[in-house]
């Protein structure tokens, strides 16, 4: 069996990230120009400027013209959301959070969900449902898709011991975010779970969240209107 080679300018992108994502480069840190990294890796220096230019790209880091390249700063997210771990929420409040793990399973991409994940369609994408409940009051439910390429054993994991942001942010630490929030009526299968009726009106969350490597997953948080609530904290 021929093994392909990786090429030589993604083993450069995935030296940086690792820098990066092992906290050894700090944001603003600068990194090794060009002619550095061609020497490092026994390249040329257009493969090192390849390496570069492409993770300029995916906003990872900031080239400068004359002072050279840095790591970008660090975005938790890009809305004036805060992105928080649902059990510290609860617990902060002083009160008692479990959880109850649905579903946990590998489905089809669909072509919303290729475009979402910048997976094709027809690949497999693991999919987690889980139950959020405070003071044994169901909260949340917590339906999310996630990239197997990024986070390859999601599926041998349980939720009811350890939420998924808290996994995730371990295995493919957030890098950056988007929400999209509305007002919604759950349909039967979430009143259901929610223990509610369905004329109550939900809050529902649709977040993305990138790691330096891509698209780590897609969240939909959907909790009754009247039991839960964002809140945003803003630094000028």
């Amino acid at each position: 069996m021929t093994q392909v080679k990786t090429a030589k300018f993604t083993i450069i992108k995935d030296h940086i990230c690792k820098m990066i994502e092992s906290g050894e480069w700090l944001q603003h840190s600068k990194v090794p120009s060009e002619n550095v990294l061609a020497e490092q890796f026994s390249v040329s220096r257009m493969t090192a400027r390849r390496a570069l230019q492409e993770l300029t790209e995916q906003g990872l880091l900031v080239r400068t013209q004359g002072a050279g390249t840095f790591v970008a700063t660090f975005k938790s997210q890009s809305s004036l959301l805060e992105i928080r771990n649902i059990a510290d929420e609860i617990q902060d409040r002083g009160h008692q959070h479990h959880a109850q793990q649905i579903e946990l399973i590998a489905v089809d991409v669909n072509h919303e969900l290729a475009i979402l994940l910048g997976l094709k369609e027809g690949e497999n994408v693991y999919y987690s449902e889980v139950l959020h409940f405070e003071n044994n009051e169901p909260i949340q439910l917590e339906q999310r898709y996630v990239n197997p390429k990024l986070v390859p054993d999601y599926l041998q994991q349980n939720f009811a011991d350890i939420t998924p942001h808290e996994y995730l942010s371990s295995e493919a630490p957030l890098t950056e975010a988007t929400n999209e929030v509305e007002a919604v009526l759950a349909n039967h299968e979430t009143c259901s779970h929610l223990l509610i009726d369905s004329t109550t009106p939900c809050l529902q969350v649709k977040r993305r969240t990138w790691s330096s490597k891509g698209v780590v997953s897609l969240a939909i948080l959907t909790a009754p209107g009247d039991k839960y609530r964002l809140g945003s904290h803003l630094v000028f």
